[in-house]
């Protein structure tokens, strides 16, 4: 009885609160108070970074920082990414599915001509580029609904593990949302920050963002021909190899090396080298090539790849095997 009136108090403080300031909302109150970032030590220091060293007025940072709010949600999810805590097999079932394909397929009928140019202008095969796109946000269904701002501060502040990695991001942004005359309020993207189709983070955002339809803007959010043409542009600049091979699957030897499995992403031995190792692609490939070794947790047991270079180049989009294995499967069924 005694916690049932004190849930009835709390419900009654709650509605008072909403009456009496109506722009808080239900879900804030259920997460605790707000906390901003005004007078936060570390964003102080960014404060006056972006004063000193780009040229922003002080008020203006101020302001934006009392406006990010630190979100318990984000960095609860950051600390249990899939990359990180799922098999092959689990990891593989969310992004390879008939909904998706099909998804895909549309996609790709929507926007054929401007995949092809991609492909002509920088090499990157179609099915690759759509790829990523579905992976990351269903071919532009899913671009996220966190703030950037709030999602950047969150990290950048409050996530010590990559604190420096997220403030740096949130200095880019700045410098973004000042060159695209954004409002830096209302820009949407994921938990970490990452905006648009293919979720380019700020930084990536400002060094790869391309205007893929001429009309003097690099708008990756909205602008589908501009997403399309960036992310083939990344790739381009991360070393993409047109036409080369991405990734085998290979037989084992009874005495295999498999400490050189999931080692490194990027390829250290060639695959004459894997070879004397007790790996054997499943198609042909140089024995001069460039591969990783990969075990992975399939759903029928364990698999064994091979990745090349260009496997290594979708890995810069997102440090993970299971990533990259995602695009290159998903790639396949789009084929």
């Amino acid at each position: 009885m005694i916690k049932e009136t004190y849930r009835f108090i709390g419900r009654k403080i709650a509605f008072a609160a909403l009456l009496v300031c109506p722009t808080i909302s239900p879900v804030a109150l259920a997460e605790g108070p707000i906390e901003d970032y005004g007078s936060h030590p570390k964003a102080l220091v960014f404060i006056d970074k972006m004063v000193e060293q780009h040229g922003f007025e002080r008020a203006y940072v101020q302001q934006l920082m009392r406006t990010a709010v630190k979100k318990q949600r984000i960095l609860d999810a950051i600390a249990r990414p899939a990359e990180k805590t799922k098999t092959w097999k689990e990891y593989r079932k969310i992004f390879i599915s008939q909904k998706r394909t099909l998804q895909g397929k549309a996609f790709m009928k929507a926007n054929a001509d401007t995949l092809a140019r991609a492909e002509r202008d920088f090499g990157v095969p179609k099915e690759i580029i759509a790829a990523i796109i579905g992976v990351e946000t269903r071919y532009g269904k899913n671009k996220g609904s966190w703030r950037v701002v709030d999602a950047l501060a969150t990290l950048g502040f409050d996530y010590p593990p990559r604190s420096k990695f997220f403030s740096r991001e949130l200095e880019e942004y700045l410098l973004l949302v000042r060159e695209q005359k954004f409002d830096a309020t209302q820009v949407k993207g994921s938990y970490a920050g990452a905006m648009g189709y293919g979720q380019f983070i700020p930084s990536s955002y400002r060094g790869y963002a391309i205007d893929f339809d001429g009309d003097g803007v690099a708008d990756i959010v909205d602008n589908v021909t501009d997403a399309i043409g960036s992310v083939a542009n990344y790739f381009k600049s991360h070393g993409w190899r047109p036409g080369g091979q991405i990734t085998s699957v290979a037989t084992v030897a009874e005495n295999y090396d498999a400490s050189l499995a999931n080692v490194k992403l990027k390829p250290k031995h060639t695959i004459g080298q894997l070879r004397d190792f007790g790996y054997q692609p499943t198609v042909d490939i140089s024995d001069e090539a460039m591969a990783t070794p990969m075990r992975l947790k399939g759903e029928s047991g364990v698999e064994h790849w091979l990745g090349l270079r260009n496997f290594y180049v979708i890995t810069r989009y997102n440090h993970s095997r299971l990533y990259a294995m995602a695009v290159f499967q998903l790639s396949e069924t789009l084929k």
